[in-house]
């Protein structure tokens, strides 16, 4: 198979990014196209002409998932290649969309060269990945996975009390229950790096090994609020001092161990000039792509937070928010799309996920693997995000290449 000589349609791609990048704009090159909302539906209904114009079957299921079959030369179990069209409420181009929208075109590049595969390939877009409007995020791949069950999933409610199940309902993107994914040979996502890595390392492609696990904990300091002149210093239970002292300790023990340890929410009452904190609440999000790893240095730091409590003379309580696993992606997969960049000529590095993706659950159904492409300046989540034209096509060559391998595949993936 001669990949330097069969390329996907960049300029055909390029157009398709460009139309989605009209639908929910806002400015500063941003998006705003919140899961199920009226520019959900818009960019659905776009998506959906997109697949059927290029031969797709498209079906809906009952969690708006849109799937489009091209159907191979046996009825074996397909090759699964999407993300989703969803964004943040000041969100970029890129966030996800590519990953569709590459998809796209690596069948319609399928199509221009006539190539036919032995397994069908099924492109997807997820619903309400960003989590943005409903809670939690990832919630139809969840479903899918049965993380998540119908009731749960269509009874979530935004901000303003819409349902998500009613919202579906009004967009009519309410498919059929049987029209879910119920299993695939391999499942393959493209999604921006959200992260500086392969920017600052000059790389094309990340061969994504898994995604981080991940703990989401709240610690609650109580001390007791006082006036700040009349108090003396060794007569304080100063909540905020015995909090700043728990977040430098979890900033060295994250560097001791390796993990991404980040308190991103910090909160101090009574929130006065003149007054004693009496209480602090603050957030500790831990993340390790080794499970063993990350769970050591959760302990020690729960451990440690009791220890300063007590020498500050304050209490403490943590609470756990969230905890997720890490997944571990295929490793053939991820070999494949190794070797394919390199066919290709493309740089390549092997890398982990510090952020959540459908891929997530999708591989708790089956073999699983990433590709990412570099983020400019690390940037996600903003209207300033940027992947660069030469990134985007390389990485949609190499989606093309490792679909094909894949769809005429012959031995177990494991």
């Amino acid at each position: 198979m001669n990949f330097l000589k069969k390329k996907v349609n960049f300029k055909r791609l390029k157009y398709t990014i460009d139309k989605s990048s009209e639908i929910g704009k806002i400015p500063g090159n941003g998006l705003r196209r919140l899961a199920l909302s009226d520019e959900d539906k818009e960019m659905r209904d776009l998506f959906k002409y997109w697949m059927k114009d290029s031969g797709l079957a498209v079906r809906v299921d009952d969690f708006g998932n849109m799937y489009g079959r091209r159907e191979g030369d046996t009825n074996q179990s397909p090759i699964v290649v999407g993300s989703h069209l969803d964004t943040q409420p000041s969100g970029g181009r890129f966030d996800g969309i590519l990953g569709v929208l590459i998809a796209l075109e690596a069948v319609r590049t399928l199509n221009d060269y006539g190539i036919e595969t032995t397994r069908p390939i099924e492109i997807v877009n997820f619903t309400n990945e960003e989590g943005a409007r409903f809670e939690p995020p990832m919630m139809a791949s969840g479903g899918l996975a049965g993380t998540f069950s119908r009731d749960f999933i269509y009874t979530r409610t935004d901000r303003e009390g819409k349902s998500y199940g009613d919202e579906l309902t009004r967009i009519g993107y309410d498919g059929k229950q049987e029209n879910r994914l119920k299993d695939f040979f391999a499942f393959i996502e493209l999604h921006i790096e959200q992260g500086p890595v392969l920017e600052k390392e000059n790389i094309s492609i990340g061969a994504v090994e898994g995604i981080q696990g991940t703990n989401w904990l709240e610690v609650t300091v109580t001390g007791e609020s006082d006036h700040a002149g009349p108090t003396p210093m060794d007569m304080r239970k100063d909540a905020l001092t015995a909090a700043s002292k728990m977040v430098s300790m979890i900033e060295n023990k994250a560097k001791k161990y390796g993990v991404s340890a980040t308190v991103g929410r910090f909160s101090v009452s009574p929130d006065v000039v003149n007054c004693v904190p009496g209480e602090v609440v603050f957030s500790l999000d831990l993340r390790h792509l080794d499970n063993d790893i990350r769970i050591t240095a959760l302990n020690e730091m729960k451990k440690e937070i009791e220890v300063i409590a007590a020498n500050r003379d304050v209490s403490v309580n943590i609470k756990n928010l969230w905890d997720s696993e890490t997944a571990v992606f295929n490793n053939v997969i991820v070999n494949m799309i190794s070797e394919t960049s390199n066919q290709y000529g493309y740089s390549v590095k092997r890398i982990p996920s510090g952020a959540g993706h459908d891929a997530k659950y999708m591989n708790d159904m089956g073999p699983t693997a990433m590709v990412f492409l570099p983020s400019v300046n690390g940037k996600s989540h903003d209207v300033s995000e940027l992947t660069l034209d030469k990134d985007i096509e390389q990485g949609a060559d190499v989606v093309f290449g490792v679909i094909q391998k894949l769809a005429n595949y012959d031995k177990e993936l494991g």
